[in-house]
């Protein structure tokens, strides 16, 4: 096994990367103050403006993040083998055809917020718990985002991962406060070309590197080029739902489909999106997979992926790495966003303050990504791993949210009680079972999502209004 040295040249890199990010995010933000009339949908949805190759790349950006190169894909590979790592490529495909489908009922609804969509089936009730279920999940999703920036500028530096991750919580909060959806939309399109050509252009250098499939194949145990990789049937399967349920139901996909400058253009991405992932995902579980053979435990799962660059020519290299640092950037500020506009929207616009102007719900969003930002730091602390903090996010969101929304959207006779309950069974048995559950052997996902569905069909269908109700509601 030999151990990850780092490389200091390819930080250059990255960093003219980041800079470059940085710059489009303080000219949106100067922009926006020149202007002076900077409005709610302008800093949320962009003004529902965006052309169909920023819509792509946003959604690609948004979708595969750190939970891609350090955690999903990478992870599975690292642990399970190819195969494994390949599936990642599943959720994608099954939840953009799902959204393509949805996408007219959301695009006509233009909604900002999910609560605001689960307001309109469930109550004002519904809408602060959905705001704050979805924002407890988004603000973890973010926190490891800055766990895997901080491996990239490990790779580089040699800093300590701590004081790695550090700088990047920096920078994913100065992104999301500078310009709202406009800046992160166009810093996702910028990322997105660079992820795809990075990463695919990486494959060869590497392969030359560690002595060709030859080489790889004499020293891949057996077991790790099976399909299930060693795993169970359940245990695979555990794999991949967690994604597929947060992506059906989540928030920033909605709201990029309403910030669409017309329903084609909002398709258009989604498509986009999932002819990416095709490519991408197999070519993230190739990268890791390697990886774990050439580096082994000398690596977290978490860094393997990222250690391959270390091994490429310095400018390939390099590429690389800024496009890992792509996925995990644009990932996090857009979900610091989306988590931003549930507190001020569904919070403090709709509870605290209804009748709020523009610039002070701006205000209100811009102190919270910065009050969240270091939350998400925090959060961090304590989980072991990144693929651990994806898991319990990816899980409360789907098994808290998902079911309420696609029944909204989907079925004329969910009810108001059957909405509540699903949202509020399906958080407590996910935080139940990640702390008493987990010695069963039997993960979160195949529990709380199974019931959260049985309690918003059960209640609805025990809590039909009367039959003068229903034609008064039709």
């Amino acid at each position: 096994m030999h151990k990850l040295v780092n490389v200091p040249a390819m930080l250059w890199v990255v960093v003219a990367y980041l800079v470059a990010l940085l710059l489009v995010g303080w000219y949106y933000y100067k922009k926006s103050k020149q202007l002076g009339s900077e409005s709610r949908d302008d800093f949320f949805l962009a003004g529902r403006s965006l052309g169909k190759i920023v819509v792509a790349g946003t959604i690609l950006a948004t979708y595969t993040g750190s939970g891609t190169v350090t955690g999903g894909g990478n992870s599975l590979a690292y642990n399970y083998g190819f195969w494994p790592g390949v599936c990642f490529m599943l959720p994608p495909i099954f939840s953009m055809l799902v959204l393509i489908y949805l996408s007219k009922r959301i695009y006509d609804g233009k909604f900002t917020t999910a609560a605001q969509l689960l307001e309109k089936s469930y109550g004002p009730t519904a809408r602060v718990y959905a705001a704050v279920i979805i924002a407890l999940a988004f603000v973890s999703i973010v926190s490891y985002q800055y766990r895997g920036l901080g491996y990239i500028l490990n790779a580089t530096t040699g800093l300590s991962i701590p004081a790695c991750t550090i700088i990047c919580t920096v920078i994913v909060i100065a992104l999301a406060f500078s310009g709202g959806l406009k800046t992160v939309a166009t810093t996702d399109a910028m990322s997105a070309f660079l992820m795809v050509i990075g990463l695919v252009v990486g494959i060869p250098f590497l392969l030359k590197a560690v002595g060709g499939i030859e080489w790889i194949m004499a020293n891949a145990p057996a077991e790790k080029l099976t399909f299930l990789g060693g795993q169970s049937w359940m245990k695979w399967l555990g794999g991949y739902l967690p994604l597929f349920f947060l992506t059906i139901g989540d928030q920033n996909f909605y709201q990029r489909i309403v910030a669409s400058k017309d329903l084609k253009t909002a398709r258009f991405g989604l498509m986009g999106c999932l002819l990416a992932c095709v490519v991408v995902m197999p070519v993230v579980a190739i990268l890791s997979f390697i990886g774990s053979l050439y580096f082994g435990s000398n690596i977290a799962a978490g860094q393997s992926l990222i250690a391959t660059a270390t091994i490429m020519p310095l400018p390939i290299g390099g590429i690389v790495l800024a496009a890992a640092a792509a996925f995990t950037i644009t990932t996090g500020d857009s979900y610091l966003l989306s988590a931003a506009s549930n507190v001020t929207i569904d919070i403090y616009a709709n509870k605290i303050k209804p009748n709020a102007t523009d610039e002070e719900q701006l205000r209100v969003s811009r102190w919270f990504i910065l009050i969240t930002g270091v939350l998400a730091y925090i959060i961090l602390q304590f989980f072991p791993s990144v693929l651990a903090i994806q898991f319990w996010a990816y899980t409360i969101y789907g098994a808290g949210i998902t079911p309420a929304v696609l029944c909204a959207i989907c079925w004329k006779r969910v009810t108001k009680a059957g909405g509540i309950a699903s949202m509020l069974v399906g958080t407590a048995v996910t935080i139940a079972w990640e702390i008493f559950g987990k010695g069963t052997g039997i993960q979160t996902v195949l529990v709380a999502i199974p019931v959260s569905f049985a309690v918003i069909f059960v209640v609805s269908l025990l809590t039909q209004p009367k039959m003068e109700e229903s034609r008064a509601r039709a």
